[in-house]
């Protein structure tokens, strides 16, 4: 058996004097050429990103960055409250919390359209109304099994979220428009008829579907979502050095807490 140890990797190296990154020198080939969202795409790929591809990745990163005082915020501010000094635990305190409800709905909605376009094959040639189809039969399973449709309806914008539209529009523009934003777009369409109801197409199912036609691994999806949320969470502290709200959300819970002994 050899004693020779080797452990592998694509995505950099250092020595004294260099830095490798990615098969470049990051001083002389990499830094002032290179944006923080390809270099995020490229790490994440091992291939650069089209500019179409790097346009939409980039959108629907700035679509994730914040949305006001959502648990994973409010779980931040109140981390830093506690902890002023871990910068790291506040920022880390919020991402933990990126789940079903919060942020985690992007992965969500590109595995479940990837799932349900994984059997149709070739989608070059479908019509608007071939996509109606696929999606109603995608609906119509979930209604059945009494399963969610990740990426419908919103908390707060229930009558569409501003989002959406929008990423739809530059995803066409990039020319990234494919399959999982085709069938997103069409569960849009035609789900009041399947559900009974109707819903908006949330900005974080719109960023799933646009992430999975860029090209993204779609394991990594709710990496992205959390790439994004950082620099969210970064704005939260930053405004809670300056104008605190941690200790009146401590206070405004801690003094209107009802006590309820246990049950004998």
């Amino acid at each position: 058996m050899s004693d020779e140890r080797s452990y592998p990797t694509g995505i950099g190296t250092s020595t004294t004097d260099r830095i490798q990154l990615l098969g470049l020198d990051l001083a002389d080939e990499v830094l002032g050429k290179v944006s923080f969202g390809e270099l995020a795409y490229w790490l994440a790929t091992k291939r650069r990103p089209t500019p179409g591809q790097l346009r939409v990745f980039e959108a629907a990163l700035v679509s994730l960055a914040d949305h006001g005082y959502t648990p994973t915020a409010i779980a931040a501010r109140m981390t830093y409250y506690s902890a002023p000094e871990s910068i790291q635990g506040a920022i880390a305190s919020g991402l933990l919390g990126g789940g079903s409800r919060f942020l985690g709905v992007t992965e969500d909605t590109g595995q479940f359209l990837a799932a349900s376009i994984a059997a149709l094959g070739d989608t070059s040639g479908y019509s608007e109304d071939d996509w109606d189809a696929v999606a109603r039969d995608v609906l119509e399973k979930a209604k059945s099994e009494g399963r969610k449709v990740p990426g419908l309806g919103h908390p707060v914008h229930k009558q569409g979220d501003p989002r959406t539209p929008v990423m739809f529009q530059i995803a066409r523009e990039a020319e990234v428009f494919g399959p999982h934003l085709s069938l997103f777009e069409a569960i849009g369409r035609v789900h009041p008829e399947v559900l009974g109801r109707t819903l908006p197409l949330n900005g974080a199912g719109v960023a799933g579907a646009s992430l999975a036609d860029a090209g993204l691994p779609l394991g990594l999806l709710r990496g992205f979502a959390l790439l994004a949320r950082t620099a969210g969470l970064i704005g939260h502290l930053a405004e809670e050095q300056q104008h605190p709200v941690g200790p009146a959300i401590y206070a405004e819970v801690d003094r209107n807490a009802t006590y309820v002994p246990p049950a004998p």
